[in-house]
């Protein structure tokens, strides 16, 4: 890997972005992140996964140098496709994703962190969507992510104006779920990750697949996928451990980080 560096460490994926310019998503990371999120799906040992950028940002966003030749409709399109491949994938991943947020999450690079089902950031993290400045739409699976955290008319507000947001004002949206020093990040991060290596991961593939689905379907469906859930989460092992260890007044392995 030349833009990324990847590890998977007692259950725990990490995957920072480490590419000249700010993180910049070139054409190569995104190949990389791609192999990556492949890996990470035939792997049944993870059990939570961290998205980071390395230095003092988390990604700057596209990378504009190779948008400097003309591109046709069906290139432009075709070269989306390919991001979408991964990016559907890494949404629908049945482990909760941690991003570790410090400085410039722009464009792409704010897509990117909306995939997260949990955000973390330092004081100096900055969130911005300019795709229009550069004449083109936000993308990275934006349209989807944002308004479901944020509603849809301020999903408008961010994109039409492409405003700058700080990590206080994310926060204040729903954005970011916590704000922590830039030397305490990455073991943050961790911490959460490290958390979710005692839970039961069918039960949290259930609950996350759940989340996934419920603003597309009606009431019906949902009560159905959670009756189904339920019981697949009440014939595993763990649930009966769970059990029993509290019966027997024993500490219970899950547990959400102080």
């Amino acid at each position: 890997m030349e833009t990324i560096r990847f590890a998977v460490e007692d259950g725990i994926a990490t995957l920072t972005l480490d590419a000249p310019r700010k993180n910049a998503l070139s054409l190569a990371m995104r190949e990389e992140i791609g192999e990556v999120i492949r890996q990470l799906r035939a792997d049944d040992s993870v059990r939570a996964l961290v998205l980071a950028g390395a230095g003092t940002d988390f990604c700057s966003g596209g990378d504009i140098s190779s948008m400097q030749v003309e591109i046709d409709a069906a290139q432009g399109r075709r070269r989306l496709q390919h991001v979408h491949g991964w990016l559907e994938d890494l949404i629908q991943f049945e482990v909760p994703v941690i991003a570790a947020v410090d400085g410039a999450a722009y464009g792409a690079g704010f897509s990117l962190a909306l995939t997260a089902d949990i955000i973390l950031a330092t004081p100096r993290a900055r969130f911005g969507l300019p795709f229009l400045r550069m004449g083109l739409i936000p993308d990275c699976g934006v349209f989807y992510t944002l308004p479901r955290i944020i509603g849809l008319q301020r999903a408008k507000a961010l994109m039409f104006s492409m405003k700058e947001l700080n990590a206080q004002a994310a926060q204040d949206l729903g954005i970011v779920m916590e704000i922590v020093p830039p030397d305490t990040l990455a073991e943050r991060a961790q911490t959460f990750a490290r958390a979710f290596t005692e839970a039961s991961p069918v039960a949290v593939a259930l609950t996350k697949q759940a989340l996934n689905a419920s603003l597309n379907q009606d009431l019906h469906t949902m009560l159905a996928m959670e009756a189904d859930g339920q019981g697949i989460a009440f014939s595993t092992e763990y649930r009966m451990e769970a059990a029993n260890r509290f019966m027997a007044k024993q500490p219970l392995r899950y547990r959400w980080p102080d």
